[in-house]
Order: C-alpha cells, then structure tokens, then sequence
C-alpha cells in the first residue's frame, strides 16, 4: 500500500493524513474483498525497514495501528462482514497495548468465517524465512526431527502464513509505480501473479481494484509447467 506520503505532499497536507486518508482507503476496499468473496487478503502495513522512517512518523503510524486495532467502530464492522483478523511480523518490539489490542482484536474475530485479513506487522519475508530454518534446525538440534524429514510442507508449518487457509497468494497488487517485492513475503510469492499501478494508494477506488482482479482472469498460470492446448 504504497503513495502516503507522495499523496499527502501533492495535495498539500502533512504526511499524518496521507496515512490516514491511506488507513480509511484500506477499509473500503477490505470491504470490497469480502463483498467479492475473496478468501485471503493480506495487508504489508509496516516492515522491519520502515523502523528508519523519521520518530514522528513512525509514532503516528504505531498509534494509527493501535486506534484501528482497538477500535470499537471497526470491530463491529468486520463482525457484521463475518471478517476474520490475524497479524503477522514480530510483535516483541511493539508497545505492550498495541500488542495487547492485536491480541484482543485476533481473539474476538477468530470464529468469523468469511474473509480472513492478514496484518503484516513489522514484518520481514528475509526474517520470516530465517527464524522458520531456525525452528526446524532447533527441531533437528533436539531430536524431534530427522534432516531427512524436512520438506516444503514441513518448512511452510514453520512460516508466519500458517494460522491462514491459503498462504500462498494468487495476486500481488502494489501501488504508486513501485516494481519490487520489498522484502514481503519473499517465499509464498513464489508463482504469485504480480500487477503494478501508478495509483497512489489513497487515489485507489474500488474500480481500480476490479480493474486489477480482471487482469488476473486471462492469466494462464503454469507453476513450471506448460499448458497443452486442445
């Protein structure tokens, strides 16, 4: 979700409302998903490299994640879409409320069974990988675990995407002209179909999210293969 600050700049605004006007965007179109019933949307609201952003910016962000998450409002607004919330990403170096409201948040929407929404939260693909070999080394260290025993089945039951139906996304869609994965969930992208916009995200209309859903349709998705024709 790409094009806050960009946005915020072009209209004149401080870079505090372009979140903003970025987070009430977010919404809509969370909305939209699950009038569409797509089962899996994940959201990269903050990596581990965004920690570097200026302090103010990054305590407005924390907050902004901690209003959403323990928001009333909110709440009672993904119960009546029958939307489920999980986080992903290290949540050891969040604030304790912050934490505390995630929690919370995940519990009380955990027996919804319509679109599950993934938070990525201070999150690394990079680390995600790394801490998954880190457990199963740990496994193997102790045996628990043969070296022989580890496959990819194995290792994605140690990624953060397990808790979720299908880890693996059909598509990435990434705003505001960026053409980079940046360090978002680097293994389950694997033959995930990629779709770039000039959009900047608060600019982002529920057209333009159609708009990229169709581009998907065409797609012949061969995973390493090919595609006989008849």
């Amino acid at each position: 979700m790409d094009g806050h600050r960009r946005w915020a700049r072009q209209k004149g605004l401080s870079v505090e409302q372009g979140h903003r006007a970025g987070g009430e965007k977010m919404m809509v179109l969370t909305h939209l998903c699950s009038q569409l019933g797509i089962k899996v949307l994940t959201l990269f609201a903050f990596s581990t490299e965004n920690w570097i952003r200026p302090k103010e910016e990054v305590g407005f962000l924390m907050k902004l994640f901690l209003d959403t998450a323990s928001s009333q409002e909110k709440l009672d607004k993904w119960t009546r879409n029958d939307i489920r919330v999980s986080c992903i990403g290290d949540k050891s170096i969040l604030s304790k409320p912050l934490r505390e409201a995630l929690t919370l948040l995940e519990e009380k929407t955990k027996s919804n069974s319509g679109l599950h929404v993934m938070i990525a939260l201070n999150y690394s693909g990079r680390h995600d990988i790394l801490q998954a070999t880190k457990r199963i080394a740990k496994k193997v260290n102790n045996r628990l675990l043969e070296v022989e025993d580890i496959d990819k089945n194995l290792f994605e039951q140690e990624l953060e995407t397990h808790c979720i139906e299908f880890p693996e996304p059909d598509l990435l869609i990434r705003t505001s002209g960026e053409q980079r994965l940046s360090n978002f969930m680097l293994w389950q992208l694997a033959y995930t179909e990629l779709y770039f916009t000039n959009k900047l995200f608060p600019d982002m209309e529920e057209a333009d999210f159609i708009e990229a859903l169709m581009s998907f349709q065409p797609r012949q998705r061969r995973y390493g293969g090919y595609i006989t024709k008849t």
